[in-house]
C-alpha cells in the first residue's frame, strides 16, 4: 500500500502522517508513506521531524498546484489524501487569491492527477465552515453550501470539485467536513494556541466582537481516526461530518484558557469582530458515527493536555511568532 498525503507538514495532515507511520491504524502498517508539502508560512519540516528516517517515509518539496510535479509523483500511489489548504479566515480575508489557487486549482490538479494515475481512493480533507452559519440545530451532509468567507467558499469550491470528478469521471472521492480542531503542533495563530502563548508570555488575548460566537471542539486526533474510518469505510462519493461533540462560545473557551493558565479576564482584549463572522457551527455526525466513529477524547483532558503541550514546547512555537525563549 503506498499512500500521499498531500499538505502533512501542517497542523492536522502531520499528526495524520506521524500516526500512519506508528502503526495506529489497522490495516496500514506497511504503508509507504509520501508527504508532499510546499512549507508554506504553517507548513513546517519540525511538525515531521518525529518521522525523519523513518524506513517508509519519504518527503517531496512541492506545490499541488504543480501539474508537472503532480504527474511525477502521483503514479504508484494507491491512496491520495489532500490536507493542502490555506486555512486561515483572517488570512483569506486581507488576500483572498492564494486561497482560491491553492484550495480550488490545487485541489482540482491532484484530482486530475490522481484519476490520470488511476489511483484507487481520494479523501478530501475539508471543514464546516462550507455550510455558513446555523442559528439552531446541525448540519447534516445534505444542507446546501453557504460559505461567508472567501476561505470557506474557496474550500466549498475544492469540495464540488470533488463531487464532479466523481460524477462525471467516476473517481472514487470521499470529502470529510470537520468542526474546529485543536491539539498540538498547531500553528500560533489559530485561537487556542494563540491564546496559551499569548498567556504564557504575559500578553493579553484578543477576543473577536461579543465573544458569543459559537464552535463545535474536535481533537485532532479523534478527527484523523475518523478520516481513516472514511478511507477504509466509507462510500465512493459521500461527504461524512467529523464532530466533536463540545459546543463552547468563544467566551466560555477563553475563561477556561484563562483558568488553565492561571490568568484573569483583565488578560483580555476586546476587539472589533472579524467581517462575515460566522455566529454558530454545529455537525450532525450520525452518518459518520454508523461507521463506527465516535470521539475518544474527552474536551477537558484534551485541553489540559494541549496547554501542557505548548507550555513544555516553547521550542517549537517560539520561532514560529518570533520571541525569545525565557
Amino acid at each position: 500500500m503506498r499512500v500521499l498525503v498531500t499538505g502533512a507538514a501542517g497542523f492536522i495532515g502531520s499528526h495524520y502522517a506521524r500516526s500512519l507511520l506508528a502503526g495506529c491504524y489497522p490495516g496500514y502498517e506497511d504503508a509507504q508513506v509520501t508527504v508532499l508539502d510546499k512549507l508554506t508560512y504553517a507548513g513546517n519540516p519540525a511538525n515531521l521531524r518525529p518521522v525523519e528516517g523513518h524506513p517508509r517515509y519519504a518527503f517531496v518539496h512541492g506545490d499541488v498546484t504543480d501539474a508537472a510535479l503532480l504527474a511525477r509523483v502521483v503514479p504508484g500511489h494507491d491512496v491520495v489524501l489532500n490536507f493542502a489548504a490555506e486555512t486561515h479566515v483572517d488570512r483569506s480575508i486581507s488576500g483572498a487569491g492564494d486561497f482560491a489557487t491553492t484550495n480550488v486549482l490545487g485541489t482540482q490538479r491532484l484530482l486530475q492527477a490522481a484519476l490520470d494515475a488511476q489511483v484507487r481512493r481520494f479523501v478530501q480533507v475539508s471543514t464546516d465552515e462550507v455550510y455558513g452559519s446555523v442559528a439552531e440545530g446541525a448540519w447534516t451532509e445534505r444542507e446546501p453550501l453557504e460559505p461567508n468567507s472567501p476561505y470557506s467558499a474557496a474550500k466549498a469550491g475544492a469540495d464540488l470539485m470533488c463531487r464532479a470528478y466523481h460524477r462525471t469521471y467516476g473517481l472514487d472521492v470521499r470529502v470529510t467536513r470537520c468542526s474546529n480542531n485543536y491539539g498540538p503542533y498547531q500553528y500560533p495563530e489559530k485561537v487556542i494556541p494563540l491564546f496559551v502563548t499569548n498567556l504564557l508570555d504575559g500578553r493579553k488575548v484578543p477576543l473577536y466582537g461579543d465573544g458569543l460566537n459559537v464552535r463545535e471542539w474536535l481533537h485532532v486526533d479523534d478527527h484523523c481516526r475518523g478520516i481513516q474510518l472514511v478511507l477504509d469505510k466509507g462510500s465512493a462519493g459521500e461527504v461524512y461530518n467529523i464532530g466533536g461533540g463540545v459546543e463552547l462560545t468563544n467566551r466560555e473557551l477563553t475563561e477556561r484558557l484563562l483558568a488553565a493558565l492561571g490568568a484573569g479576564w483583565e488578560m483580555v482584549e476586546h476587539v472589533p469582530d472579524r467581517p462575515g463572522h460566522d455566529r454558530r457551527y454545529a455537525v450532525d455526525d450520525r452518518k459518520i458515527r454508523s461507521l463506527g466513529y465516535e470521539p475518544a477524547v474527552p474536551f477537558e483532558r484534551g485541553l489540559a493536555e494541549v496547554v501542557r503541550w505548548y507550555r513544555d514546547h516553547q521550542e517549537w512555537w517560539r520561532p514560529l511568532r518570533g520571541t525569545p525563549g525565557g
